[in-house]
């Protein structure tokens, strides 16, 4: 079943539109190995490309990816487990500031995100449906854990599309 619009945000309606599964735990499954694929065809010389002035390298949109993908496990882990603080926003221009990529190789970065995809698929692997539907709050609005399911996966799907439309690398 599919997170209703209710569900979450209406800012994160592009990110859950990318993903077609109807079944959160399979889709996470799924994306792994089309992830570490897409991740190995990305050559070392772009790590540091950015296609434009003032637009982030291929490793800090690698960084940005693992970095939300953490957020967004960590809420879902919180609110499946009965959380009922409103959990805080994240300013994600701050983080990649913060994020020193300049000295990392994209094989270590690949290897971070495949991990923590890794993490994610587990992580949603033994939520039951009651799990899945518990409703938190993360940003000041509305989410259930099945909703940071598909965006953890929506959101990197969106930027897999960027880094090929945008930056010409990796295959989809």
């Amino acid at each position: 079943m599919r997170p209703l619009p209710s569900d979450y945000a209406p800012y994160f309606e592009p990110y859950i539109e990318l993903v077609k599964s109807d079944d959160i735990k399979q889709a996470l499954l799924a994306s792994r190995p089309h992830i570490e694929n897409f991740l190995q065809s990305i050559p070392e010389r772009k790590s540091d490309y950015a296609y434009a002035e003032n637009k982030w390298t291929v490793k800090q949109v690698l960084q940005h990816s693992i970095d939300t993908e953490r957020v967004f496990a960590y809420r879902a882990m919180c609110i499946s487990r009965g959380e009922q603080q409103p959990l805080p926003s994240f300013d994600d221009k701050q983080y990649a500031e913060n994020a020193p990529v300049q000295h990392r190789s994209l094989k270590d970065l690949s290897e971070e995100f495949l991990l923590q995809r890794a993490s994610s698929i587990l992580l949603f692997k033994h939520f039951t449906g009651d799990m899945l539907q518990a409703r938190g709050m993360a940003s000041g609005k509305p989410i259930t854990v099945q909703s940071l399911g598909y965006l953890i996966v929506g959101h990197w799907l969106h930027h897999q599309n960027i880094l090929s439309e945008r930056y010409g690398v990796g295959v989809i």
